[in-house]
C-alpha cells in the first residue's frame, strides 16, 4: 500500500468496540447509498471492470469500459480478441499492457473452466490471470452479495486513521475490520470506507475540519490537537 498512509499521525491504539460501533454508525448514516461507482450491466463486465481498476481511478476505467464492451460485448467475443485492439481501447489506463492480457486470458479461461460463467467463489476468481484478493472480494460483494470485504488503498488508509486497524497489509487491515463488524456489513463498510476515503479522508490530505467523523476519529484529534 501507498506510503502516504502515514503522512500524519496515526493513533497509537486501535479503538475501543464501542467507539469502533460509534464511527460505523456514523459512516452508515453520511454514506446511506454507498455503492460500486464503477458502471456495469453483468458480473463478467464487473470482474473485468475491477480488474482494470487497479493503479486506476474508477472513472478512468468508466471511461475506456464503453468502448470495450461494445466492441466486445460478452466473454466469447473478448476470449476471441486481439491483444494488441483491448490495448488501444484500454490504453489510457495504468499497466494498460499487463491489464490487456489478463482480459482475454481471463475470458478464455471463463469459457473452457466455467461455461463462459463468473465464478463465486475466491478460490476459482484467484485463479483468473490479472485477479487477487480485493479483485475477488468486490466480485463476491458486488456481483453476488456475499460476505466479503476489500480492501484497496482508500480502504486500508481509512480504516487505519479511524483507529480499526494498526495492519501493515491489506490481509491484516481486512482481518481486523471484520472482526469488528458481522459478515452481513461486510460489503457495505467496504463502500462506506471508500466512499470516505474519495470525498473526505483523502491522500495526502485529509479534510478534516469538515468531517462529519472528526469528533469520533482518533487521527483527528490528534491532527487538530493545538501544539
Amino acid at each position: 500500500m501507498p506510503s502516504n498512509a502515514r503522512e500524519f499521525p496515526l493513533p497509537k491504539r486501535v479503538v475501543s468496540r464501542k467507539k469502533a460501533a460509534l464511527l460505523w454508525q456514523k459512516l452508515a448514516e453520511t454514506y446511506p447509498d454507498a455503492q460500486t461507482e464503477l458502471v456495469y450491466h453483468s458480473p463478467f463486465e464487473l470482474l473485468i471492470a475491477v480488474m482494470l481498476s487497479a493503479q486506476t481511478t474508477d472513472v478512468a476505467v468508466n471511461q475506456v469500459t464503453p468502448a470495450l464492451f461494445a466492441r466486445f460485448p460478452d466473454v466469447a467475443a473478448l476470449a476471441k480478441a486481439d491483444v494488441a485492439e483491448v490495448d488501444r481501447l484500454i490504453s489510457r489506463l495504468g499497466l494498460h499492457h499487463a491489464k490487456s492480457r489478463h482480459a482475454v486470458a481471463l475470458s478464455g479461461l471463463l469459457l473452457e473452466r466455467h461455461q463462459g460463467e463468473v465464478p463465486q467463489t475466491r478460490a476459482e476468481l484467484e485463479a483468473l490471470p490479472g485477479v487477487g484478493r480485493k479483485t475477488a472480494s468486490v466480485v463476491l460483494s458486488v456481483a453476488f452479495e456475499q460476505a466479503a470485504f476489500a480492501v484497496d488503498t482508500h480502504v486500508f488508509r481509512v480504516a487505519r486513521r479511524l483507529g480499526f486497524s494498526q495492519g501493515k497489509t491489506p490481509l491484516e487491515v481486512e482481518r481486523d475490520v471484520t472482526r469488528l463488524l458481522p459478515p452481513s456489513q461486510w460489503r457495505h463498510a467496504h463502500h462506506w470506507l471508500i466512499l470516505h476515503g474519495r470525498r473526505i479522508c483523502k491522500a495526502p490530505t485529509p479534510k478534516c475540519p469538515i468531517c462529519p467523523l472528526q469528533s469520533l476519529c482518533p487521527s483527528a484529534q490528534t491532527r487538530m490537537r493545538p501544539e
